[in-house]
């Protein structure tokens, strides 16, 4: 109950336009319920990781607005809002689509307010395996934990698998190693979902990434209105069955994506 009304308190105070709008709750010992505004076109995993026989799909222009509306939405919640709000379970399955595919970042459930002026705060472990950020294995964390999972996500939109996929090959099994293993290669265009003709006419706009910025040089990245630089090295290693990459800052130089950040 106290982690449930944690979610409707934080939920109901805040306004932006790329964050699910919460109209009301009830609780009683035995059930609790959140009526969130109503999004037509349900959660973004559906629309991603499409079962056999199924024909959802996103274009390229819409997954990167996506992309855009969900950095936007993390952005304000690291930076804007009264308190620094750390979401900590960012993946397709919390991000909901609108009946224009406008995306807003859902499920405040694990969610940790940090006042202004602190820079980390202890946690226990928790999210969804596959998005956890490697230090939160070490208990102090800071908002890069949601950079983390919003880079997973990325490479999973782009693709449109599972970042870890046991119908896969060994070799491409989790999809960060098999990020790593493509940025070497320089056939980074491999892991982009390869079926639909607009993905392939549109290659240039996909840039190596590399470590973690804040959300708000994500958002500047995404609009165009900052460069990443182009000599991007690869980092990874497993932590507790989850793939993830190394810590360091962004710098600035050549033509920036409007697709992803570096991280």
């Amino acid at each position: 109950m106290r982690e449930f009304l944690a979610e409707v308190e934080t939920i109901g105070s805040l306004r932006h336009f790329s964050l699910v709008r919460l109209v009301g709750y009830f609780a009683e010992k035995s059930c609790s319920l959140l009526a969130y505004e109503y999004m037509s076109n349900g959660s973004l995993d559906k629309w991603i990781f499409n079962r056999a026989g199924e024909a959802r799909s996103l274009d390229w222009r819409t997954r990167k607005t996506v992309i855009l509306d969900i950095a936007q939405g993390l952005a304000y919640l690291h930076g804007d809002c009264r308190q620094t709000i750390i979401n900590l379970d960012i993946k397709p399955h919390n991000i909901l689509l609108d009946e224009n595919f406008n995306a807003k970042v859902s499920d405040f459930g694990l969610s940790k307010l940090m006042k202004r002026d602190e820079s980390q705060v202890l946690l226990p472990m928790r999210g969804t395996p596959g998005y956890v950020a490697p230090e939160l294995q070490q208990s102090a964390v800071t908002v890069k934990v949601d950079v983390y999972s919003f880079g997973i996500a990325i490479l999973e939109i782009v693709s449109k698998r599972r970042n870890v996929d046991s119908s896969q090959s060994e070799s491409s099994f989790h999809l960060l190693e098999m990020l790593q293993k493509k940025a070497k290669e320089d056939r980074l265009i491999d892991i982009v979902e390869y079926l639909e003709e607009d993905m392939r006419n549109n290659t240039e706009e996909l840039n190596n990434h590399k470590k973690r910025p804040s959300m708000s040089s994500v958002v500047k990245v995404l609009e165009g209105v900052m460069e990443v630089e182009p000599n991007i090295s690869y980092t990874s290693h497993h932590a507790k069955g989850s793939t993830s990459v190394a810590n360091d800052h962004i710098t600035v130089a050549p033509q920036g994506s409007v697709l992803c950040a570096p991280r």
